[in-house]
């Protein structure tokens, strides 16, 4: 895949700096539940968290204290929200600036029905966003409703769910340029890192 390779350069090139025309790289991921359902991020994905390459690091939740330590070396500004195993104090919700874009977060637990792009969407209504990322399902998403975005990591670590026990490990990656975004989905498949990539840009004639 063409995006693995420029993943693949954009966290091992010496060069770094020349990556700096994507923008503010914001990556995004939850539910790990290490160590109750998970024994850790998987190496390939591991690896690739290289620390001072992002500007931000988004979490929907469900991360231990030693992986918050570890997150909080990844960026300088983490943003982290209350997940639904319990043991953590975090905001029920975040909203956070990059570039022209607000940007929601949530754990998922509490929009009902789970999945409910509908339930979503009255979620960002209500946090008045561009883009609601949430969490909860373990399934990674990337859908255009209503011309805004929901975003959903899935579980990084792969652990299962309440919903399955069959979960792909998975995280995002946006690289944020004013008014546009590059959204890519990292996901292991069968012991291989696969990547999609999704653009869109901020629709100055929608409503929040």
């Amino acid at each position: 895949s063409p995006y693995f390779f420029f993943f693949f350069f954009f966290f091992w090139n010496n060069s770094f700096h020349t990556m700096a025309n994507f923008g503010e790289l914001v990556l995004v991921l939850g539910d790990l539940h290490i160590p109750h359902r998970a024994n850790a991020i998987p190496e390939k994905f591991r690896r690739m968290l290289v620390p001072g390459k992002m500007q931000h690091v988004i979490c929907t939740g469900n991360v231990g204290t030693e992986q918050y330590e570890d997150l909080r070396e990844l960026a300088p500004n983490l943003h982290v929200v209350q997940g639904d195993f319990g043991g953590e104090s975090f905001p029920e919700t975040r909203v956070v600036q990059v570039g022209q874009f607000r940007i929601g977060v949530i754990h998922g637990h509490q929009v009902i029905p789970w999945k409910s792009h509908e339930a979503l969407a009255r979620m960002r209504r209500k946090l008045c966003v561009d883009i609601l990322i949430s969490g909860h399902t373990h399934k990674n998403e990337v859908v255009e409703h209503d011309g805004h975005f929901h975003i959903n990591p899935g579980s990084i670590t792969g652990a299962y769910s309440s919903i399955t026990r069959d979960v792909t490990p998975s995280f995002v990656l946006l690289a944020v340029q004013s008014d546009k975004v590059v959204c890519y989905v990292y996901e292991l498949i069968k012991g291989e890192v696969e990547v999609s990539k999704t653009e869109f840009s901020k629709k100055a004639d929608h409503l929040l």
